[in-house]
């Protein structure tokens, strides 16, 4: 795959690597000034962790309005931490009481969402450094100016950083969707390989469709933001940009377009070439889209191109001898759902030929017009939710956020318990150790125990690589550019490989002490750093079994939340085909019937909800199974709501725009429509009388596979959400369909 093969250059041009530039070298600033023109390392160094709470925050992917107003209150938020734990640093118990409430404090932020955790490990990391030594009283405001304004400097530089290079953080957003995109298209090719587990194979595609539903959200919020205005500098950037995301939109439509039963596609093509011609067409279009993400987080036009013309042709001659050997008439339903994936590949080859085009950002590009450019558009950015109440509401024990905060106070209770921290003498080591609590506890137990191995690995790893660097060279030239290097790789593989960002982390600490304090880095001090994080990760691991929020208490409500999102696709689609059939006919709208534009949007922001609640769900199945199997609950049914879910969104977006090019829509499929939106409402009696039976002439034809395929998905969930409603069975674990 060219994935592998351009990792290495995919990461240089990626925005992890472009947000670990401008975290790392934002961290280290402050340090730099005040040590160089001042001679004041020590305060440079609390005006570095001053940076470096805002530089947690300031991760890549959100739009920089969002960021800055996060940072600010991360920065308000790290001074007045410094203060109260400065203030309580020369009395024991007072920092005792200090750490543990701020600890509960900060990890309650959780309840906001990733963003709000972001925030809330940043204070517990100038927390956690703050405690590395007592503060006397006449140098805590010194110490809070040199957080404040080592905070400062960092949002201002990060503004400065993204205003110069504005153009370059659009063009990543999108780039990553489009490698997002591509590993979606590779996960789905592997369906007609043969050599490839079903099961196995449809894990991959719910956890690629749910990692590109988060970078689709992420691009979305940045293209909508900067919309073309149809003037001014950048602006066929930006419509490069818009016209990007609008085919890739279609490419993803196109693919999911339909449900198609691989299994019998697989029994009535085994040992046949028509599959090789269709897994090769769609991996070679997942390698085109690859190497256009690539170029355009470069900034450069793709020049050379793939084609699949050939392939394309040669299920096109397949097709044309199955007719002749009588398949329409022995097994028309195998014949026809081969043309309709000779169909999907031949429109996905067309976006994808559109894709190429759009990187060369012409002056004379226009916007495209398959979706207009208005206000309307705003509803489909994420939206910033940010309340007192949210906190307060959840100071309960029913709580998953209230209960991870509980785990985390009485974890570094602990850790200050048996390490003594309210002795000044041992503070560098429950510092150290609190500090791996901190890193490695997450309100989910899979997640926890996860990062606890690669914390572990990886600060050994780190520890093992400085004794190595320090034997060679003790050279300030030499030990900078790798102390600036480690600062960059620890910041850029935070989100990408969690243990490789620990070993540099650890090694970029414990550098920066021996610039510090030289002479006083040694074997027995790396030593003892490992044996701290060892601690860390036991009292990490012991506590989140207190109070544990097990991932099967999320499954019930997310599976509802999913299917309540296709029950509003479905009624939404229906408008969308109404408002279309009506339109066609030249009848002027009413209340029960919108305009096409209106209904459009309504049609388009229905289809993210469903994406986004079906990923919220498979993301839980998939934690809960990696969860003890003590802990997995109703796995046989969580697992096939979770494919009949899928199937049913699938038929969705392949019926709706059929439906919409109808004149009318025949009685028997209005009644099995409208009877379906009853039947995904669990909480409503089941409709008796849908149609099974539908007229198969002409263009209805192609109406009747996805119909059918709905009503039978509906029943099943419908069961299924039936069946979990009893009070949850304990089963062994199956694999994932």
């Amino acid at each position: 795959m060219d994935f592998r093969i351009a990792s290495i250059p995919r990461f240089l041009y990626s925005h992890y690597f472009f947000g670990g530039v401008r975290q790392g070298v934002g961290m280290l600033l402050p340090v730099l000034i005040v040590g160089g023109l001042f001679g004041n390392y020590s305060l440079g160094l609390v005006a570095t962790f001053g940076a470096q709470c805002l530089a947690i925050i300031d991760q890549p992917g959100g739009p920089q309005r969002h960021r800055t107003n996060e940072m600010l209150g991360g920065a308000v938020l790290a001074t007045l931490t410094v203060m109260i734990t400065g203030a309580a640093s020369m009395h024991p118990f007072l920092l005792w009481l200090a750490i543990i409430g701020q600890s509960f404090f900060f990890s309650m932020f959780s309840v906001f969402g990733k963003r709000g955790g972001l925030i809330g490990f940043g204070g517990l990391l100038i927390m956690t450094l703050t405690m590395h030594s007592a503060i006397d009283p006449e140098q805590i405001w010194m110490h809070v100016g040199a957080t404040l304004g080592g905070a400062m400097f960092y949002l201002a530089f990060s503004i400065a950083f993204s205003r110069l290079l504005w153009l370059r953080e659009e063009r990543q957003a999108m780039s990553v969707a489009l490698f997002a995109t591509a590993d979606y298209m590779a996960a789905r090719s592997r369906f007609y390989d043969e050599a490839e587990d079903l099961d196995e194979s449809y894990r991959r595609l719910i956890r690629a469709q749910s990692v590109m539903t988060e970078k689709h959200q992420a691009a979305r919020d940045i293209v909508l933001r900067a919309l073309p205005r149809g003037r001014g500098y950048g602006d066929s950037e930006r419509v490069m940009l818009w016209n990007m995301f609008v085919n890739m939109l279609q490419l993803l439509d196109t693919l999911v377009a339909s449900h198609t039963d691989y299994a019998s596609l697989r029994r009535a093509l085994a040992g046949h070439d028509c599959l090789m011609f269709m897994r090769d067409a769609l991996a070679k279009m997942s390698v085109e889209i690859n190497r256009i993400a690539f170029d355009v987080s470069r900034g450069r036009a793709t020049q050379y191109r793939s084609s699949v013309k050939a392939e394309l042709r040669a299920i096109e001659y397949e097709v044309e001898q199955f007719k002749q050997q009588g398949m329409a008439e022995r097994e028309p339903e195998t014949l026809a759902l081969i043309v309709q994936v000779l169909r999907r590949l031949r429109n996905a080859s067309r976006i994808v030929n559109k894709l190429v085009e759009h990187t060369a950002a012409r002056r004379d590009a226009q916007p495209t017009d398959e979706i207009r450019i208005d206000k309307s558009l705003t509803q489909f950015m994420s939206r910033q939710e940010l309340r007192v109440g949210m906190l307060t509401s959840n100071l309960r024990l029913d709580s998953p956020y209230f209960r991870y905060a509980v785990r985390v106070a009485l974890a570094a209770a602990l850790a200050m318990a048996v390490i003594g921290g309210s002795d000044p003498a041992s503070a560098a080591h429950s510092y150290w150790v609190l500090l791996t609590i901190v890193i490695i506890m997450k309100p989910g137990f899979a997640l926890t125990r996860q990062r606890n191995g690669w914390r572990l690995m990886g600060t050994l790893i780190g520890c093992m690589l400085a004794l190595v660097l320090f034997h060679f060279t003790t050279r300030p030239e030499v030990l900078f550019p790798v102390l600036l290097m480690a600062c960059i790789m620890g910041n850029s593989l935070v989100q990408l490989n969690y243990m490789a960002s620990a070993i540099f982390n650890t090694l970029f600490v414990v550098l920066v002490f021996h610039f510090v304090a030289p002479g006083t880095v040694s074997m027995a001090v790396i030593g003892e750093r490992a044996i701290d994080t060892a601690l860390g990760c036991a009292i990490a691991l012991a506590c989140s079994y207190v109070l544990p929020w097990w991932e099967a208490r999320y499954m019930k409500p997310l599976a509802r939340a999913a299917t309540n999102a296709n029950r509003e696709y479905l009624r939404t689609g229906l408008r969308y085909a109404r408002a279309m059939q009506a339109a066609a006919a030249g009848t002027a709208p009413t209340e029960d019937t919108p305009t096409p534009e209106q209904a459009d949007i309504a049609w388009r922001l229905a289809r993210k909800n469903v994406h986004i609640a079906f990923s919220n769900y498979a993301e839980a199945f998939y934690r809960m199974m990696s969860e003890p199997r003590s802990h997995q609950v109703n796995v046989p049914e969580f697992n096939n709501l979770l494919i009949q879910n899928h199937i049913m969104a699938s038929q969705i977006t392949a019926a709706v725009p059929l439906l919409a090019t109808l004149d009318n829509t025949p009685e028997s499929m209005r009644r099995a429509l409208y009877g379906l939106v009853d039947m995904l409402d669990d909480q409503q009696p089941a409709p008796t009388d849908l149609p099974t039976q539908f007229d198969t002439t002409g263009e209805l034809a192609t109406l009747a596979y996805p119909l059918k395929q709905m009503i039978r998905a509906a029943q099943q969930i419908r069961q299924e959400l039936a069946a979990v409603d009893d009070p949850p069975q304990t089963r062994p674990a199956v694999a994932a369909a």
